[in-house]
C-alpha cells in the first residue's frame, strides 16, 4: 500500500506534539507526504479520533500513546472496511505490542522509519465482552486480557512510581498483587464446548505472549495464528510457586532454547491450552484487566479472537 496519507492519534500526556513532528520529518527525509494530526482525550482514548482520521482518507494511522492508545486505535480498525493499517510509536510504561513486534520503544524517528519502511503485517485481535455494574461492553485487545495477578499489580501499582520508573513500578506491587490473587473454582468453556471446573487464581487470555522485562507467559502465542493462548495459575505456598517458576524456567524456557519441547508443557500449577473462544464465568467478583486497563470487577466474561483483524506496519 502506499503510503500518501498519513494520521497521527497521539496522546499528549505522554509527548509533545512538537517531538513527533521532528521524529517524522527525520523519518520522512524528502518525501512528501499528507500529514494530519488527531489528539486524544481523557473522554476518548482514540477510537473517534481514529474514525475521525478514516473520513480524513488516511492510508495508515499513528498511534503515539501508550497501550490504552494503541488499544484504541486497533479496536476502531480492527471494524469491517476500516481499510487503513496500523502503525505504532510506542510512548508508554508496557509498550506490549510494540515489544512482540519488535518495534522500538521511546523512539519516535525510529518507530517512524520502521512503520514507513516496513510491510505491514497481519496479526489478530481478541475481543471481550462482560458486564461492569451491570452495563454491557465488548472491547477489543491486542495483547492480552484476564483476572488475577496481572489485574491487581495494574490496581496496586503506584502512578507517581511508574511515571518514575515505568514498568519497573509493577515489579513493586507483585507481592501485594500475589497476596490479593486466592484461588478459586471457575467454571470456563472453550470454542463452544461444555463448561468444566477449574480451580485457579489468575487466567490470561493472550494473542502475544512477551510482557515487560522480556518475560515470556505464553511461549506459543503468536499474534497472526487464529488462536488465543491460555495460562491457568493455581500457585499457592512457596511449593506451588516453585513448582511454577520450574514450569516457566525450565519446562518452557531452558528445555525449549534446547529443543527438547516445541510446545508450552502445563505443570501442576500451571496449564496452557489453546482455543479460538473462550467463556468464563467466576463464582465472586474479580478485577478484569485488558492490555493494562483496568475494566473493574466482573463476574462472567467471554473471548474470541477476530483473525487477519489487522495490518500492522
Amino acid at each position: 500500500m502506499a503510503l500518501e496519507r498519513i494520521a497521527i492519534v497521539w496522546n499528549p500526556s505522554k509527548t509533545e506534539r512538537e517531538v513527533l513532528e521532528t521524529g517524522l520529518a527525520a523519518a520522512l527525509g524528502d518525501d512528501e507526504r499528507e500529514i494530519s494530526w488527531w489528539e486524544t482525550t481523557v473522554e476518548d482514548p482514540g477510537q473517534k479520533a481514529t474514525e475521525d482520521a478514516l473520513e480524513w482518507g488516511a492510508d495508515v494511522i499513528v498511534a503515539a500513546g501508550g497501550d490504552g492508545t494503541v488499544r484504541a486505535v486497533a479496536e476502531r480498525l480492527a471494524e469491517p472496511g476500516a481499510g487503513a493499517e496500523l502503525a505504532i510509536v510506542p510512548l508508554g510504561t508496557g509498550n506490549l505490542l510494540a515489544r512482540n513486534l519488535d518495534i522500538p520503544l521511546n523512539n519516535p524517528q525510529a518507530a517512524f522509519a520502521r512503520a514507513l519502511a516496513d510491510e505491514a503485517r497481519v496479526i489478530d485481535i481478541g475481543w471481550i465482552e462482560t458486564a461492569v455494574d451491570g452495563a454491557p461492553t465488548r472491547q477489543a485487545f491486542a495483547v492480552m486480557a484476564g483476572f488475577g495477578i496481572d489485574a491487581h499489580m495494574i490496581v496496586e501499582t503506584d502512578d507517581d512510581l511508574k511515571s518514575k520508573v515505568g514498568w519497573l513500578a509493577y515489579v513493586e506491587s507483585l507481592g501485594r498483587a500475589v497476596n490479593a490473587s486466592e484461588v478459586i473454582e471457575l467454571r470456563i468453556a472453550v470454542d463452544g464446548g461444555e463448561a468444566v471446573t477449574a480451580a485457579g487464581h489468575t487466567l490470561m487470555v493472550g494473542n502475544c505472549g512477551m510482557l515487560q522485562g522480556g518475560i515470556t507467559l505464553l511461549p506459543d502465542a503468536d499474534p497472526s495464528d487464529g488462536e488465543l493462548d491460555l495460562l491457568l495459575l493455581s500457585a499457592e505456598g512457596i511449593a506451588g510457586w516453585l513448582d511454577t517458576l520450574r514450569s516457566f524456567v525450565w519446562d518452557n524456557g531452558i528445555r525449549r532454547l534446547m529443543g527438547a519441547t516445541d510446545r508450552a508443557e502445563s505443570g501442576d500449577t500451571a496449564a496452557h491450552a489453546r482455543a479460538t473462544s473462550v467463556a468464563v464465568e467466576l463464582p465472586e467478583p474479580r478485577v478484569l484487566e485488558v492490555d493494562g486497563d483496568d475494566l473493574g470487577e466482573v463476574t462472567q466474561f467471554t473471548v474470541e479472537i477476530q483473525p487477519g483483524a489487522l495490518r500492522v506496519r
